[in-house]
């Protein structure tokens, strides 16, 4: 019977320290107001950027990053009052912003002028690679973007030239390696040929153009959430009734009728995650790297094999990192609906392993796994695969 890759006696149990560094509160996020050269300037000057998985593409020598080990992916959060603007640049890989809170503009091209979208609360946005891109807080309240980025080396950023050349006013300069020197704050002016060269405008125009219809197709909002009722094995379970909309890549889904909007690869997958009060998601493993951002509710992440379990409750806009070969269950508590965004590394559809218990009661149920990965009715599976479930239930 087809439940992923067999657990091994390599798979790693995580120590309550272990899981304590792998847990980043909303009380544990550093800001750094100095990350990028426009930090300085006016309606830039209030920005604060969080790295919490991953360096990102910050500036700064300064920037705290709350877990260096690389995960295929960078996350930070970028936090901006009413009013303030983060000016045009140009990412190499996926940039992915999952809002938190606030009402965000954004806009994109040459000039900023090709079109804009708005996204609130709960919204999903991935902007294409290789054009300007910009965003505003439009809102009545700080904002609060989570921001994700794609591969461990993200190679930095390209500003537009009309940034480069404000910075200055203020003593900001960019070395050709994207470091950020500070003259105004005692630091030596570089030598010219150090530094970084702006792109022309001829150049900034090639770049590709997205319509606005073209956008749109990338942005996610809460009411296009396509939720799956039968989206894992457990599912059909009773006290685990949990809810999954895809929304970019193919991650852990196994309802096959289920499809992402955004479907270019990016690096890693991001889905959302729903559980009722009191409900759970069963034991699991994948051999990706998982990160669970809570959104609404509380989760309880219990973590290893039985007898050997460590837990850690995750609150809203915390979040936690799951190694890759890790067991790991996940459970609402209180009294509200456990909302996450689930990223797991990687463009590949990930593969499940389910705990043994969950297998033999998914098969008691008339349910299993077919060899593309999704949840089918037992009885249409191969003989040989209902034969194992058959066997599992006997020796269970």
């Amino acid at each position: 019977m087809t439940t992923g890759n067999a657990p091994t006696s390599e798979n790693p149990s995580l120590t309550d320290e272990e899981v304590r560094t792998r847990l980043i509160r909303r009380s544990d996020m550093v800001p750094c107001k100095i990350a990028f050269i426009d930090c300085k300037m006016k309606g830039s000057d209030l920005k604060e950027n969080y790295s919490l998985i991953g360096p990102g593409v910050t500036q700064s020598a300064d920037q705290v990053v709350n877990l260096r080990e690389p995960h295929g992916f960078s996350l930070g959060v970028a936090a901006m009052p009413p009013g303030v603007v983060n000016n045009l640049h140009v990412h190499y890989t996926a940039e992915v912003f999952m809002i938190f809170k606030g009402r965000w503009l954004f806009r994109w091209g040459a000039n900023g002028n090709e079109g804009t979208v708005i996204g609130e609360p709960g919204d999903v946005l991935s902007i294409p690679t290789w054009i300007f891109r910009g965003f505003s807080n439009v809102g009545d309240d700080d904002g609060w973007i989570f921001s994700a980025l794609g591969g461990d080396e993200t190679g930095g950023l390209i500003w537009h030239p009309s940034i480069l050349e404000q910075a200055a006013q203020h003593g900001l300069y960019l070395t050709k390696e994207s470091v950020l020197v500070d003259t105004a704050a005692g630091a030596p002016m570089p030598p010219t040929d150090a530094l970084l060269e702006p792109i022309d405008t001829a150049t900034a125009e090639s770049l590709r153009h997205y319509s606005p219809d073209e956008m749109r197709k990338r942005l996610v909002k809460v009411d296009d959430r396509k939720w799956s009722s039968r989206a894992l094995l457990d599912s059909v379970l009773p006290g685990h009734r949990s809810e999954m909309a895809p929304v970019v890549g193919f991650g852990m889904m196994q309802d096959r009728d289920q499809e992402p909007a955004v479907t270019n690869p990016h690096g890693f997958s991001i889905e959302w995650l729903r559980i009722a009060p009191g409900e759970q998601v069963g034991k699991y493993m994948l051999d990706a790297k998982q990160v669970l951002i809570v959104f609404e509710g509380t989760a309880e992440v219990t973590l290893n094999d039985t007898g050997k379990e460590v837990s850690a409750r995750v609150e809203r806009q915390d979040l936690f990192s799951a190694p890759a070969n890790t067991w790991r269950s996940i459970r609402a508590v209180g009294d509200v609906s456990l909302l996450i965004a689930v990223m797991t590394a990687g463009d590949e559809k990930k593969t499940i392993t389910w705990a043994p218990e969950f297998v033999v009661a998914a098969a008691k149920a008339g349910f299993g796994i077919d060899h593309n990965g999704y949840v089918a009715p037992l009885r249409l599976l191969p003989f040989e695969t209902r034969q194992a479930a058959a066997a599992l239930i006997a020796a269970g």
